[in-house]
């Protein structure tokens, strides 16, 4: 819980018993790391937490406000948080399933800058999500 005090606290946070709970279940989710605010609430009750739903849709929006976490509205729209990591990554999303896959590709990550350069721009930032089947599939 210490560490989860730190990173509030350096994100200019008050350290409130539901800011730690809700930050454990992201920082510990295993499988998964892209998770609903509704997945969080369940977690919360599952594991016998008195929180409601908005206040942990409100924690979401200070951690992602704070830079804790990302935001990100996959297919139609549904926001799933994760983790800010120092690493960059892209996503690819099973449209079957809702399997949510992070991938790193340097040679994408090269033609992304070229293609800005070539339009004149210096690339900042980006997001890159591919939506996927599975082969075969219809």
């Amino acid at each position: 819980m210490a560490d989860q005090n730190h990173e509030l606290r350096k994100a200019g946070l008050k350290v409130t018993l539901p800011r730690v709970k809700i930050l454990q279940i992201l920082e510990n989710a295993t499988g998964q790391h892209h998770l609903s605010a509704e997945d969080v609430y369940k977690s919360l009750l599952d594991a016998g937490e008195d929180v409601g739903l908005a206040t942990v849709y409100r924690v979401l929006t200070q951690f992602e406000s704070a830079g804790l976490v990302i935001r990100h509205n996959f297919d139609g729209g549904h926001a799933v948080f994760e983790i800010s990591q120092e690493e960059h990554h892209d996503h690819m999303v099973c449209l079957d399933s809702g399997e949510i896959i992070e991938f790193f590709d340097e040679t994408i990550e090269r033609r992304q800058k070229e293609i800005a350069e070539e339009h004149g721009f210096e690339l900042v930032d980006h997001a890159l999500v591919l939506y996927v089947r599975p082969r075969g599939s219809v």
